[in-house]
């Protein structure tokens, strides 16, 4: 091979790994420092914390322990099958940001689990949890139980919660709206506040997933 072949060779060799790398940077799934999370309102902790074991109930009928919530990311919310707005928005939107994840980005999909929490056992059974869920997925999950054993898991992830009268002998129930981000080890990594966005919650468990 001659001198100017050599050149010629090298100089191929360069455009090809430039335009490579550009390739990559426009393809890549985009992801956000901790706090460009924050200035969307996704509170990311420091240091990870534990969850206590628990048992509750999926809308399945099998149990839901700690374990269920360990292998991917979760994305747990508190809710009830009669709240009238933020409940339905929240999973919708949450429902849009699993389907965008699973079509966009191969090497993330099938890692975004979605889970409902009853915050009012005593009207969602695993029944009416079932139908509600699989409305917005059919891979999320509704949770139930006792509502001593609910009111502990909530606690650990700073949800509150309370039963409140209503018109007609009936009753509402005030919640905290956060969507709580459980990470594949099963422990409670942050928060994600309202208002809730399908772009805040892809580029969160883009930027999580990437970097755990």
């Amino acid at each position: 091979m001659t001198g100017l072949q050599k050149t010629v060779s090298l100089c191929l060799t360069f455009v090809v790994i430039v335009l490579g790398m550009l390739v990559y940077k426009i393809t890549r799934s985009p992801q956000l420092s901790l706090e460009q999370l924050r200035e969307r309102g996704v509170i990311v902790f420091e240091r990870p914390r534990e969850i206590a074991p628990f048992s509750l109930l999926a809308h399945s009928g099998e149990p839901f322990e700690l374990k269920d919530l360990q292998g991917s990311w979760s994305f747990v919310f508190f809710g009830f099958t009669h709240c009238p707005d933020v409940c339905p928005t929240t999973l919708s939107v949450m429902a849009q940001a699993e389907r965008r994840i699973n079509r966009e980005s191969s090497e993330f999909a099938n890692g975004f689990k979605g889970v409902l929490v009853t915050v009012d056992p005593e009207r969602d059974d695993s029944e009416t949890l079932g139908r509600y869920v699989s409305a917005f997925s059919e891979n999320f999950t509704g949770v139930g139980g006792e509502t001593g054993e609910l009111a502990r898991l909530a606690r650990q992830l700073n949800i509150a919660f309370a039963k409140l009268p209503g018109l007609n002998e009936g009753y509402q129930i005030e919640h905290s709206a956060n969507i709580v981000i459980i990470n594949p080890l099963g422990h409670y990594q942050g928060i994600i506040k309202m208002p809730h966005k399908v772009d805040t919650l892809v580029l969160t468990y883009r930027s999580l997933a990437a970097s755990f």
